[in-house]
């Protein structure tokens, strides 16, 4: 498994290896030890979920869980590709505001695992893509928070042009950067 960390060295992108043969190919996809090597210090994983997009262009997020529900999460796209996002929304941190994002397909078995104190979402590069996700905590509804996905403040590099995107009227009326009232605090490890 190859672990290496991403400009914002928090989020991590995670290659497993691939074992293959004529009848196909093994990939351990996930190992907590692993994690715990490369300086992982979430908590332990408790919940996975599974989503289905439909059509290319589909964009999710950008979703958080407040404390005391925040979630790291584990990210792997098992059908098509996707375009993943993680924007730092910790106070005080030197990269608060900015963002980092790598392609994760099926073909590739990459994965992004971005921890609490971030906001994270996809948009899908392909027809007919699910993602599947670890989180470190359980889904609580009343935690719920969001960012805007094309706020001109964070400038993301989304691989399709806006009028190519699809997303839901929650994600569409979320908060600008400036105005959102985040939770989280940049810590420096001890």
């Amino acid at each position: 498994m190859k672990i290496t960390p991403m400009a914002i060295p928090e989020v991590l992108l995670i290659t497993p290896m691939r074992h293959g043969d004529e009848r196909g190919w093994f990939s351990e996809t996930f190992r907590q030890a692993a994690l715990d090597a490369a300086g992982f210090t979430g908590g332990a994983f408790v919940q996975d979920n599974h989503a289905r997009s439909t059509g290319r262009g589909v964009l999710r997020g950008l979703h958080f869980q407040k404390p005391p529900h925040a979630q790291d999460k584990l990210i792997r796209c098992v059908r098509g590709a996707i375009f993943d996002v993680a924007v730092d929304i910790r106070r005080g941190s030197s990269t608060f505001g900015q963002w980092v994002g790598a392609e994760l397909s099926a073909d590739s078995g990459a994965q992004m695992l971005v921890p609490k104190g971030f906001a994270h979402g996809y948009c899908t590069l392909s027809d007919d893509c699910e993602v599947i996700y670890k989180v470190t905590d359980y889904y609580a509804p009343e935690t719920e928070g969001a960012l805007r996905w094309n706020d001109p403040a964070l400038a993301i590099a989304w691989p399709l042009a806006a009028d190519e995107i699809t997303t839901n009227a929650r994600d569409a009326a979320a908060p600008l950067l400036v105005n959102l009232d985040t939770p989280f605090a940049y810590e420096i490890a001890a």
